[in-house]
């Protein structure tokens, strides 16, 4: 394609393009991709809507906060929906299930042992049942995920809906728990628990300023630091001790790839600045749950959370002599809150998936994740990404060490984020394969797909053309 004129958008802007090998995927700004292909995308919206309408569900949780949602069954509706939207589209989808990637199978395999576990567990079965076919539909979600999400805006649109359903939520419990004490039960479901809110906040927390970073318009980015700033707030709101190392590893691994390798100085400063005023405004419950590890406390809220540090090193010791009993196939999901009588999960996520599911259950988990940030090594080596990309990049980076390392802190095992987190990985990575892949479809008509435009999926540029 060498010589080839590129004009972009309503300007008439012309250079000369760079040779492109066959080998190199992307230009300055983005990724092209084929008219056929984005035609083939088009016939799979039906299915993509209700994937996205899932997502709003189970991120947002509106049945737990909005009066009157109560009753209705919104995560089944919309995934059934995307699940019929997908069978109904098989033999047009660009990816197929024997494409799908070893983490898939990983994922699978979890499942099927913690559903032997559950049908063979010793403490109750029935219950134990119930919960592993409610986390096997993060399953159905992850492998639509990967089959639906085939191209940058697609992919971005899916990240936007949970950030922005972590941000509503945020803003929710701010409002309706200020005066309540670590905005504990300000919403329900998922995100009763502070640690559960902090967790889902700080895992989000890397796509805020992915966001913030490609938006165009200073409205725009007013409004994505607006956002940063009062996730940042209900974090400290919470008081969670995990959550906050979770931040400080987070917040590290984004510095460096945003801050660092990006060469944004004010980014740095400003970040670090954030934090200690949050800390001097809001960090006095988290400061005293910090000091109250030792054991010379002086207040009631330090013996509180001392109190808290002891059973929680109890309950360690339960889940380790309970994998020493059921190795194999463990107690069955979530009933170590039984197992452990003190009714209380292990707050060590390795833990608890070792001892309701059994140590095979744990091999299959550190799989799975695993082959997560092997996609993003691959994702990472490449020299031809464009800068909206590697920001994508490292946000899932940032985010997935975030939970690898706040998981020990946390009984994370059964939410559905950090599989969220490994399902962009699996989509993006087969992305740039398939691109790849097909460099005699880019020398046709070819349309700009770049991770900073949220409205590249709905509709083409304004003009793109090629004159060779």
């Amino acid at each position: 394609m060498a010589g080839a004129t590129v004009r972009y958008g309503r300007g008439a802007t012309r250079g000369r393009a760079n040779s492109m090998s066959e080998g190199s995927i992307h230009t300055r700004r983005g990724i092209w991709e084929s008219a056929p292909k984005a035609q083939m995308q088009n016939s799979l919206s039906g299915a993509f809507f209700w994937l996205s309408a899932f997502y709003i569900v189970y991120c947002a949780r509106p049945e737990d906060w909005i009066p009157g949602l109560t009753y209705i069954p919104l995560a089944k509706i919309t995934g059934v929906f995307a699940f019929l939207g997908l069978l109904a589209s098989l033999g047009r989808t660009q990816r197929k299930f024997k494409d799908l990637p070893r983490e898939s199978f990983y994922l699978l395999g979890m499942i099927g042992v913690l559903i032997l576990s559950a049908l063979l567990s010793p403490v109750w079965r029935g219950g134990a049942l119930s919960r592993t076919l409610d986390f096997a539909k993060v399953y159905v979600a992850w492998i639509l995920t990967f089959l639906l999400v085939t191209n940058f805006g697609r992919l971005r649109r899916i990240i936007y809906i949970q950030t922005a359903s972590v941000l509503v939520i945020s803003v929710v419990s701010v409002i309706k728990g200020h005066s309540r004490a670590r905005l504990e039960g300000v919403i329900g479901g998922i995100y009763s628990n502070p640690n559960d809110l902090a967790f889902a906040v700080v895992i989000t927390l890397p796509f805020c300023l992915a966001f913030l970073l490609t938006s165009k318009s200073m409205a725009a980015k007013v409004s994505w630091l607006a956002g940063i700033l009062i996730m940042a707030l209900t974090l400290f709101l919470t008081a969670s001790r995990g959550g906050f190392v979770m931040l400080v590893i987070s917040g590290s691994v984004c510095l460096w790839h945003f801050g660092v390798k990006g060469r944004r100085v004010a980014l740095i400063v400003g970040s670090i600045f954030t934090v200690i005023l949050l800390l001097i405004v809001a960090g006095g419950p988290l400061i005293r749950r910090m000091g109250a590890i030792s054991s010379e406390v002086s207040t009631q809220e330090e013996a509180k959370a001392y109190d808290s540090y002891e059973q929680r090193t109890y309950l360690m010791k339960r889940a380790v002599e309970g994998i020493e009993h059921y190795p194999i196939l463990g107690i069955g999901v979530r009933n170590f809150e039984t197992y452990s009588l003190v009714w209380r999960d292990v707050h060590m996520t390795y833990l608890q998936i070792a001892v309701e599911g059994g140590i095979p259950s744990l091999i299959l988990y550190l799989l799975f994740f695993g082959r997560g940030f092997s996609n993003l090594r691959k994702l990472r080596r490449r020299k031809d990404l464009d800068e909206h990309t590697a920001l994508l990049v490292g946000a899932i980076h940032s985010s997935l060490i975030g939970f690898v390392v706040g998981a020990v802190f946390a009984p994370e095992a059964y939410q559905f984020f950090p599989y969220f987190a490994v399902a962009y990985t699996s989509a993006l990575a087969a992305t740039v394969d398939e691109q790849e892949r097909a460099p005699e479809e880019r020398e046709q008509g070819k349309l700009h797909r770049e991770f900073g435009d949220f409205r590249s999926d709905r509709r083409k540029p304004s003009a793109v053309t090629l004159v060779q």
